[in-house]
Formats: C-alpha cells, structure tokens, sequence
C-alpha cells in the first residue's frame, strides 16, 4: 500500500473502532504528536488516543496528497455526537506501517468567529 493508503486505512479503523486493524499498521516504533501530545508511543496512544475513537463518526477529506515515505490529510471529522471539526494530518509510512502521525488542529464547525472577522481570545484546538 501506498503511505497514503495506510492513512486512509487508519482513519477507517477509527470510525469503524477496528482494534486489530489499527494496531496491524502501527510500527513498534511508532509515535504521535499533537497539541496534547509530544511524541508518546505506540502504547501510550491506544492507551490514551484509541479511546476516542468510541466518539468518531465519521472523517470528510478535504485535500490528500503524498510524498515519498509521507501522506497528509486535512479533513472535517465528526463525532457521534455531532460536533463537526477540521484538522490536518501528516504521517511517515515505513514498510506499510505508521511510524508517525502529527496532528495539527483546526476550529470547529461552526466557525466560532463570525465570518469576516478576527478574534484573539477564541482559545486554540479543540477536546
């Protein structure tokens, strides 16, 4: 697979709480950063992050491309709750495996910011 076919496949195993798929296609030496978390390991992220994807409904891609050995997606996620929510992706591939994953966050939709203007205390990511 392609390393942006093994990102796709993991957003996939979020929304569908597929365990064993997501675990497949972590590398031992896998690592995840974002504003939450700096660079915590594959243990540390199902322990702390898989969790989460109880509340995922669903992943929109809004733009996807690769390079080389890394793929980046920018998306508008959903969670079961309704809250809609843009983000940014870009993980290392090795071997069909992820071996890093950035995640860098948006803002949610709706924009909290009324159009055409500019806030400073909106307060940075989201839960």
């Amino acid at each position: 697979m392609t390393p942006l076919q093994v990102f796709r496949t993991s957003f996939r195993a979020y929304v569908n709480k597929d365990r064993a798929t997501i675990e497949s296609i972590l590398a031992d030496d896998f690592h995840f950063t974002s504003p939450l978390d700096n660079r915590i390991d594959r243990k540390t992220y199902l322990e702390i992050c898989w969790p989460n994807s109880e509340n995922a409904a669903g992943f929109v891609e809004v733009f996807a491309t690769e390079t080389n050995d890394r793929a980046c997606i920018a998306y508008v996620g959903t969670t079961k709750g309704g809250k809609r929510f843009c983000n940014c992706e870009i993980a290392t591939v090795r071997d069909g495996k992820l071996v890093s994953v950035e995640v860098y966050f948006g803002w949610n939709q709706p924009h909290k910011v009324p159009d055409g203007t500019h806030s400073d205390d909106i307060g940075a990511g989201h839960p």
